[in-house]
């Protein structure tokens, strides 16, 4: 990029404020940065209808060697990032993958043919969760957990439907009165 096509991102008062472009996807890019769109996706996974399934496109990668030790280099590559966010459920108090498969088995999915990597140890489930924290913080700065539970999703890059422009899923639910109030409680 040109110096004079650094990034740029409108401010509160409708002018145009210049920043630097950074390696990777960070998270605190501006909202409406150059650098970034979010939008609904036109083609939502099926859903209830109180989930927004969300966009994030980004002219910056997400995966930088920075955040992804080689020691789990090949299960980045194999399953991508994810995350949980605004939610006071623990992992084990939700339901497993195996409950969950009757529901996939019309189109044929096992856990015999599930692509996945399995668990590693604590030191490198650390490194993976790290390896996520700059979607998961801004995923939490754009949608507050006090009034959104989401989870969100990066693809590997051999998934990733337009190589070189990354892209983040994020499923957001809006918290009703009760569950905001509880979140503060």
């Amino acid at each position: 990029m040109a110096l004079d096509d650094q990034p740029v991102a409108a401010t509160e008062n409708g002018g145009r404020e210049l920043y630097s472009t950074p390696e990777y996807f960070k998270a605190d890019i501006p909202f409406n940065s150059e650098l970034i769109c979010i939008i609904q996706n036109d083609w939502p996974y099926s859903v209830p209808p109180e989930i927004e399934h969300s966009l994030i496109w980004s002219r910056v990668p997400v995966f930088h060697p920075t955040l992804i030790p080689p020691a789990i280099e090949a299960r980045i590559q194999q399953d991508g990032l994810c995350g949980f966010t605004g939610s006071t459920d623990s992992i084990e108090s939700l339901p497993s993958l195996e409950s969950c498969l009757p529901t996939l088995a019309e189109w044929g999915i096992t856990m015999d043919n599930l692509v996945r990597s399995p668990s590693g140890s604590e030191v490198e489930e650390r490194m993976v969760k790290n390896a996520g924290k700059e979607v998961r913080e801004f995923v939490k700065r754009r949608w507050k957990e006090n009034q959104w539970e989401t989870a969100w999703f990066v693809n590997p890059p051999r998934l990733q439907s337009i190589r070189g422009l990354a892209h983040v899923h994020v499923f957001a639910r809006r918290k009703t009165a009760e569950e905001e109030a509880a979140w503060g409680a």
